[in-house]
């Protein structure tokens, strides 16, 4: 199985300079790829979580991919005001499901750290030397070992279901970069990791340090991985982003999730795209899509 690279390092600018949002490979990418997004509408609201009890991303592509398909970009976009009272996300696109590709990382960890809750104890060091850089550099290797820890797509779905995820389905076997969520699904999951940021009470399953340990992973992720939703915020975010080109097409799925800081107000924010040409216009797409999501809730 091959494994495209990560953006390399030497092609992305300084953290300071992400304030742009992307690599620079990113600002020369193409723009002749136009997404086409249905109108903004209302998500239903996020659900409360239920009561707590007492492959792959840019992993299964393939560098060897078939020839590619023609092109049919599909992007869904959603954001949430985390100032406002309301759970419901606004959404552009429809809300259906995408190959999760590495943005599962964090319902990956999130999991992770329920599992050690209900065991009254606190990630082992062990542990953390493979989350951290599951987050922080999207290493595939450590998700493999903390996938098949977690028990694969059933622990994921005990887990979920905690979280209030309600469209989510583990990936087959190894294979956790082909689960499948929803845009709204994944504002759901980080709405359960940053609620609780900004005002004291919480009924996120997470507990307070658990939550601590994904916000803290996430507002470091490697100079490399800072571009998707971060192009809207410029300097303050949190992110996690995937990639994956699909062996049967040729075709890329893109993603970026994260919470963004725009004009001192704090927004959740999820991308989810498929059909991509390249993971440069997916890129591309995903960046426009978050901008357009936020400037629309910001108007709501």
């Amino acid at each position: 199985m091959s494994y495209p690279r990560h953006i390399p390092r030497s092609k992305c600018v300084s953290r300071a300079s992400s304030r742009a949002g992307a690599c620079a490979g990113v600002l020369l990418a193409s723009v002749t790829a136009l997404v086409s997004l249905g109108g903004m509408h209302v998500a239903p609201a996020v659900a409360a979580p239920a009561p707590s009890p007492s492959a792959q991303s840019h992993a299964t592509a393939g560098v060897n991919a078939t020839k590619q398909r023609p092109s049919k970009v599909r992007v869904t976009a959603a954001a949430l005001s985390l100032d406002g009272g309301s759970r419901k996300p606004l959404l552009d696109g429809e809300d259906a499901p995408y190959d999760t590709a590495s943005i599962v990382k964090v319902d990956i960890l999130a999991t992770l750290l329920l599992q050690a809750q209900d065991k009254g104890r606190h990630l082992t060091a062990p542990e953390r030397a493979l989350a951290e850089p599951m987050i922080r550099n999207s290493d595939n290797a450590a998700t493999n070992t903390l996938w098949r820890e977690i028990g694969g797509a059933s622990g994921l779905g005990e887990a979920n279901k905690r979280i209030g995820l309600t469209s989510t389905k583990g990936g087959p076997g190894t294979k956790w970069g082909l689960t499948q969520t929803t845009a709204s699904d994944q504002i759901r999951l980080l709405f359960s990791v940053f609620d609780g940021a900004t005002k004291p009470k919480t009924d996120s399953p997470l507990n307070k340090d658990s939550r601590a340990y994904i916000r803290t992973l996430m507002t470091r992720v490697a100079d490399d991985q800072a571009w998707g939703v971060s192009a809207v915020s410029r300097s303050d975010y949190a992110l996690k982003n995937g990639w994956l080109q699909r062996t049967t097409t040729g075709l890329w799925d893109v993603n970026s999730v994260g919470r963004v800081t725009v004009d001192g107000h704090h927004y959740l924010v999820a991308v989810l795209s498929d059909g991509n040409v390249s993971m440069r216009d997916g890129v591309s797409a995903v960046e426009r899509a978050a901008g357009r999501a936020v400037t629309a809730t910001t108007r709501t």
